[in-house]
């Protein structure tokens, strides 16, 4: 789906959440053959045993990947992704987790170089099938002025 925003039509504090999306062994492994990512945290069901965790966790850049392509439903033609910042990962994801994102429109500046742009940031929370936070990052966005500032 498109939705054309400009700059102007953010709002700070709006909100919008994803539906779930279990993490299952399959995307461990995939994600670790895509990476090279085959630490045991991730691979040795036996060694993680002997572990605080006691079992295998999810790579944090599949809980980001998942989470962040939860939230790509709509498509704006007048912004662009410019990056993350502040990235954590908060709790460990396990096989058979199913986690969600939610977004919250935290900020809204000037861009320093293009007075046809602002940057709006994005805070994107991912939990739990138990609402826990497990990761937490912000998302810049550059967006297109409905007219350039001066």
């Amino acid at each position: 789906m498109t939705h054309e925003q400009f700059f102007e039509d953010y709002v700070l504090g709006a909100t919008r959440s994803t539906t779930g999306r279990t993490i299952t062994e399959a995307d461990i492994v995939m994600h670790a053959g895509q990476t090279g990512d085959f630490f045991p945290h991730h691979m040795d069901a036996a060694w993680c045993a002997t572990q605080d965790f006691g079992q295998r966790i999810a790579h944090g850049t599949l809980v980001f990947s998942v989470g962040i392509g939860l939230t790509a439903t709509v498509i704006n033609p007048r912004a662009m992704s410019y990056g993350y910042d502040r990235m954590r990962f908060v709790k460990p994801v396990f096989i058979g987790d199913t986690i969600y994102s939610k977004v919250e429109i935290t900020d809204r500046r000037d861009h320093p170089k293009r007075s046809g742009h602002g940057i709006v940031v994005e805070t994107v929370t991912i939990t739990n099938q138990r609402q826990e936070t497990v990761l937490v990052c912000e998302h810049l966005h550059i967006v297109e002025r409905r007219t350039a500032r001066g």
